[in-house]
């Protein structure tokens, strides 16, 4: 039976929308706690006739492991998970996932979503992401820097025009409660950004990259502000880390590129016109004095 009803919720799942997510309701979205403590996640929803909370963990690999549902009022673990199921699936209502004897294992985002008992899709919460710390690792906020644009970037293969790409790297940072974010001016900006799928773990501690890639003439505005900025989970709240560059002038370090090659040729070629023109001129100063200084010497011979 259980393999049925599984069988059944995740079909549905895979086939649900999102136009009624965000009527499911999860908190709290960042939690930290010790190993052997208990941690409790609730979910609401108000999605008329619901009457289903399934429970989900989805690991670093991110694959996704069910915990249990509750039907109205009654919780439904499954068999071997230590979790407790409290609360009412129904619309308003809030059910309540309880994790016990926490261990760092048990690091993971949690997600529920809301169901009705026929074929109806599932609709998702956005996730409790919950760290259980490592004693050994103190909480520890990012550093974050700005990698100004390479000087070999190449054009856009897709639209043929100079771009040049921003660097942000977050590091240093333990646990991973982070995003980044990019802004131009002071101005939240999102087209041309790209993030890392997953922080990347080296020894205790966490990194992750962020790029911005935007038109040649965005950036080669002298005094442009460029800041990207990192959200930190510190465990009680959460802080921002920033990383700013300014804007350069269009040559201001940059390499030879085909434009700077044919202006500096330009450049010489009439630079070297004009000293040709000058030698001439100054080779014919010098036969004149040279006749003139010969004449005169051959008149006061005679």
């Amino acid at each position: 039976m259980i393999i049925i009803f599984l069988s059944i919720t995740f079909n549905t799942i895979l086939v649900s929308g999102s136009s009624l997510s965000d009527q499911v309701y999860q908190t709290p979205a960042d939690m930290y706690n010790k190993p052997g403590e208990t941690a409790k996640l609730n979910c609401s929803h108000s999605i008329q006739s619901y009457d289903q909370i399934l429970w989900y963990k989805q690991s670093k690999n991110k694959q996704m492991q069910f915990l249990g549902y509750m039907f109205a009022d009654n919780g439904n673990p499954e068999t071997g998970i230590p979790v407790k199921m409290d609360g009412s699936a129904n619309k308003d209502e809030t059910s309540t996932l309880t994790i016990e004897g926490l261990s760092l294992n048990s690091s993971a985002v949690y997600f529920c979503a809301a169901k009705h008992c026929d074929q109806q899709p599932a609709y998702f919460g956005n996730g409790t992401k919950l760290t259980v710390l490592d004693p050994n690792i103190p909480i520890t906020p990012p550093t974050v820097k700005i990698l100004q644009p390479s000087l070999k970037e190449c054009k856009d293969k897709k639209d043929k025009k100079n771009k040049k790409t921003l660097v942000c790297v977050a590091s240093g940072f333990y646990p991973d409660h982070v995003s980044v974010f990019w802004q131009i001016e002071g101005e939240n900006v999102t087209d041309g950004v790209a993030t890392d799928n997953a922080t990347l773990r080296d020894g205790k501690l966490y990194s992750i990259t962020g790029r911005l890639r935007v038109p040649a003439r965005t950036w080669h505005t002298p005094g442009r502000k460029f800041n990207c900025t990192v959200s930190f989970f510190n465990g009680t709240h959460t802080t921002y880390h920033s990383g700013l560059v300014y804007g350069t002038d269009l040559g201001q370090g940059e390499g030879m590129t085909r434009e700077k090659y044919l202006q500096i040729t330009q450049t010489a070629k009439l630079s070297y016109g004009v000293f040709i023109a000058k030698s001439s001129l100054y080779g014919v100063f010098v036969l004149v004095l040279v006749w003139k200084l010969q004449a005169s010497s051959g008149k006061q011979s005679n």
